[in-house]
């Protein structure tokens, strides 16, 4: 038996041919020669990362972005292979990677699952050409199913597809028209996410048409509905994996372990990080990320904001977090972990929100330990009742 401990990788691949006109994340355009110094970074952090949690078993990983499809597929292939001579990987380990149609090329995916990526997420967000535009994306429809075809075609067996509603000019009858052609290509995985608009993007000075809320929840009923129906279960509040609830063969194994509080490093530009229950984040400048990198032969310049969490935090992350996931949170673990129940420390809040209805305790056959999760009403509200968790 791997007595190692686990962890979770995520990999920033902070490059974009173009930043949309919704996105907020650390990306950016950049020329071939500032690319070739930040893989070279990266690589060294790599290694440092794979001395320091030498004691730890890799159980996921994951390329974000940005766009990893963008920069040459053998800078992704090499950065892979780097991380598997740096780690111990777990013989069952989920390897993802993000890609955008407009640059997701066959010879690109055939590299990827010859490297040994055995997950692909596309980012559709829509099927409506018109709707693409309007968000700034590269790509158009013919483009991602071309991307979906070649994808099956280098191998790839477990695909997610990511869609969005509440677009600008977007109807519940286009958003739905979306919905169901990407239900008709039979991906394992599809993740459906509400816009949001951020501050600091274009789109947050503009004068959008947007879907107003009700239409906005109806797309969201709606997802709900035809998925279930399609054969897709809903395991967290946006996810959804092919199969039946009992099996877990397609759900996120990588998402799940932000939401389980797991151990995660980051690795690369921005990347942030939660191991032992202390968190941090690497630093957001490229520049001074490569020079540091090329400097030092530890991680002490690159991290910032580390923060130990408190008993206070950690009970609130695992009841906030934990309960995005449909089966909710374990109450069993809870006590094991904190030495504490949770009627203890939130009595009044589980016991206000079972009698609205908007939380559910239940005993799961399997482990015979008890759960608390979301109702399907409070499924609808689950930010209002996640931050009443929060300890004043």
């Amino acid at each position: 038996m791997n007595m190692r401990k686990e962890i979770s990788l995520y990999i920033h691949i902070p490059f974009c041919e173009r930043k949309c006109l919704y996105c907020d994340f650390l990306s950016f355009n950049a020329q071939k020669d500032l690319m070739d110094s930040y893989f070279e970074a990266l690589s060294k952090e790599i290694q440092l990362g794979g001395k320091a949690y030498e004691d730890y078993r890799v159980t996921s990983v994951f390329f974000g972005g940005g766009t990893p499809s963008f920069p040459d597929h053998d800078k992704i292939c090499g950065t892979l292979n780097q991380i598997k001579e740096s780690f111990t990987m777990d013989g069952n380990c989920e390897i993802s990677i993000e890609a955008n149609p407009a640059s997701a090329i066959f010879d690109k995916l055939q590299a990827y699952r010859n490297a040994g990526f055995n997950r692909l997420s596309i980012g559709a967000q829509s099927l409506n050409d018109e709707e693409l535009k309007r968000l700034g994306r590269l790509h158009d429809s013919k483009q991602f199913y071309e991307t979906y075809e070649n994808a099956r075609k280098a191998g790839f067996g477990n695909i997610n597809i990511d869609i969005m509603s509440a677009l600008p000019g977007q109807s519940l009858e286009s958003y739905m028209d979306t919905v169901g052609k990407v239900v008709e290509l039979k991906p394992e995985h599809i993740s459906a996410y509400s816009l949001i608009i951020e501050e600091g993007t274009p789109f947050y000075d503009m004068d959008l048409k947007l879907p107003d809320e009700e239409e906005d929840r109806l797309m969201y009923h709606e997802t709900k509905k035809y998925l279930a129906e399609s054969g897709y279960h809903r395991y967290e509040i946006s996810n959804y994996a092919l199969g039946e609830q009992l099996d877990d063969t397609y759900e996120c194994f990588h998402n799940k372990a932000y939401w389980i509080r797991s151990n995660y490093l980051g690795l690369g530009l921005g990347a942030s990080s939660m191991v032992e229950n202390v968190r941090w984040s690497n630093i957001r400048n490229i520049k001074d990320y490569i020079a540091f990198m090329a400097e030092d032969s530890s991680f002490d310049r690159i991290r910032e904001n580390v923060e130990k969490l408190t008993l206070e935090d950690r009970m609130e992350e695992f009841m906030f977090l934990g309960l995005r996931l449909v089966r909710g949170v374990d109450l069993h673990e809870f006590k094991a972990l904190f030495k504490r129940t949770a009627e203890e420390v939130y009595a009044e809040v589980i016991y206000k929100y079972v009698e609205m209805g908007l939380l559910h305790r239940y005993v799961e056959e399997k482990s015979g330990h008890e759960y608390l999760c979301l109702t399907e009403k409070g499924l609808d509200v689950s930010n209002t009742v996640m931050a009443d968790f929060l300890i004043e």
